[in-house]
């Protein structure tokens, strides 16, 4: 009787440290985690930016920066950084007007409870060409939000940038801070997963709800087998992982002027809808996936509708590419032979994208 009552006190007694564990983890002192507010959110990069972003080298080095911002309470908090340039498409001369940039938070400084507290590193998107097409991405991570909690959260951010090398030189543009891959496995308490699987190896429905996301927004640069853009979860080493897309500025709802389909696709371009999942014989296996975004949808036009930052001839555009999306899912001919498409030897519904490498 002893050991049992031992028993349940120890495992309350853990259970009580976890879940404060856990608040921590999530909340900082005013309640509010990095990603838990849809504000805009400036920050300062400060430091020796020219050297930072002159390093396009395959293995760029880490440089150190001071980031601030202002908390809730208009008091400004200042964190000491490192800062890398990643990517490659965007590392290359000439292709981008901003880099790319990996932060990264020592330990040591993140003791004190401020908005960053619990990040190691995580991927600040910049502007490649143009500030409105940061907006347009980051508004499809919210759009996959609504898909599922198993997707990556983002903060659009307004970025100051202060070079100490070039007093004059200070710019402010839109940037977007990505949740990383440990704590978006952590939330959904699942565990990271690295093998290269085929598409037909992760956990079904999901998939094709995924992948009719991808032909929703117009992207096609995207893979299972090569984890282009792909991360994967699962519960534990056993189970069958999720697939969780990310990295979405080559997809047709963007429409960015650099973007361009894979040649090996044969599309005219990024705003050409191609579905690319698998082959699946038993057509009727989307009428889930369909009913969900048919759910979804006063959700997914409310997304650009009421967003302020949006040119009105770009939300005409994009619920122009909305309705096409609908018209497509509610006639059950074209679905069909959208969905079916994979299944055609003579079509590229099989070709898989490798793309380029990300850090």
């Amino acid at each position: 009787m002893r050991k049992a009552i031992l028993l349940l006190f120890t495992f309350f007694l853990v259970t009580t440290i976890y879940s404060q564990d856990q608040s921590t983890i999530t909340t900082t002192k005013n309640g509010q985690g990095l990603f838990d507010s849809e504000e805009i959110l400036e920050i300062t990069l400060s430091g020796n930016l020219s050297k930072l972003l002159r390093d396009k080298s395959e293995a760029p080095n880490k440089y150190p920066l001071t980031l601030s911002y202002a908390d809730a309470n208009n008091k400004e908090t200042t964190i000491p950084i490192k800062a890398k340039t990643r990517g490659n498409f965007r590392r290359l001369i000439g292709n981008c007007t901003h880099l790319p940039l990996k932060l990264y938070f020592p330990e040591s400084e993140m003791a004190e409870k401020n908005i960053f507290y619990d990040q190691e590193k995580m991927k600040l998107v910049m502007p490649c060409r143009g500030e409105k097409y940061v907006v347009h991405e980051y508004l499809v991570y919210k759009l996959y939000n609504l898909i599922t909690s198993k997707s990556f959260k983002a903060r659009l951010v307004k970025v100051k940038l202060e070079n100490h090398q070039k007093k004059k030189q200070k710019s402010s543009v839109y940037g977007i801070l990505l949740e990383e891959e440990p704590q978006m496995a952590k939330r959904n308490k699942m565990l990271n997963v690295k093998r290269k699987l085929q598409p037909n190896q992760v956990q079904k429905e999901p998939f094709l709800n995924m992948a009719v996301f991808e032909y929703l927004i117009g992207n096609t640069d995207w893979s299972i087998q090569y984890l282009q853009n792909i991360k994967l979860l699962a519960q534990d080493s056993t189970t069958v992982p999720y697939a969780v897309p990310y990295d979405f500025d080559h997809a047709g709802i963007v429409n960015a002027p650099y973007a361009k389909p894979a040649e090996a696709l044969y599309l005219t371009s990024v705003r050409q809808r191609r579905y690319r999942g698998y082959c699946l014989k038993n057509l009727q296996k989307f009428e889930a996936t369909i009913a969900l975004y048919n759910q979804l949808k006063p959700k997914i036009y409310s997304i650009y509708q009421d967003c302020e930052l949006l040119d009105e001839k770009y939300k005409a555009s994009t619920i122009k590419y909305l309705d096409n999306f609908y018209k497509t899912i509610n006639d059950p001919k074209k679905w069909q032979e959208e969905f079916g498409y994979p299944c055609d030897p003579k079509g590229t519904g099989n070709v898989v994208i490798q793309g380029l490498n990300h850090n």
